[in-house]
């Protein structure tokens, strides 16, 4: 993840396909509120958890905007992780500075005691998430600029 944030895509699975002539690739079609968007998920792809993705799971995918498109429809990213997402939840993926402030801008975190903070593999993070990559489970935000949220996980790329 070289990217300080990478973009987010919000949707619900439609198809999964293996993409053609690659065994460890998969395609991933997504309906979005703009439409379908197609991922490559191959084996440098994070899924959070390990989770069995299947077709009508609700996901946040996340890609580098700086790589290449391909210029096709739907529009086709390679998808650096991808996470499951509960029902009213977000998710944002990036660094996160010592003040757990996002390097957009975009979002500041409150940890609080019910906060679930783990690493990609999933043991326990017991030290400050802060100037680190996160990825960021939440539901509300404040008004505020930045945003502030207390979220309920955070899992860090140490």
């Amino acid at each position: 993840m070289t990217q300080s944030f990478l973009t987010p895509v919000y949707g619900v699975i439609q198809n999964i396909s293996q993409s053609p002539n690659q065994c460890c690739d998969s395609l991933i079609t997504l309906l979005t509120s703009n439409g379908l968007i197609r991922f490559a998920a191959g084996p440098d792809t994070f899924i959070i958890d390990s989770a069995r993705l299947s077709p009508g799971m609700s996901v946040a995918a996340f890609y580098d905007p700086r790589l290449p498109v391909p210029l096709i429809f739907p529009p086709q990213y390679q998808a650096v992780i991808i996470a499951r997402r509960r029902q009213n939840e977000n998710v944002a993926a990036g660094f996160f500075d010592r003040n757990l402030v996002a390097a957009d801008q975009s979002l500041q975190l409150n940890i609080g005691a019910s906060t679930e903070v783990t690493t990609a593999n999933g043991l326990p993070f017991p030290c400050s998430p802060g100037g680190q990559y996160l990825a960021v489970f939440y539901a509300a935000t404040t008004r505020s600029i930045p945003p502030q949220t207390a979220p309920r996980r955070i899992v860090v790329f140490c």
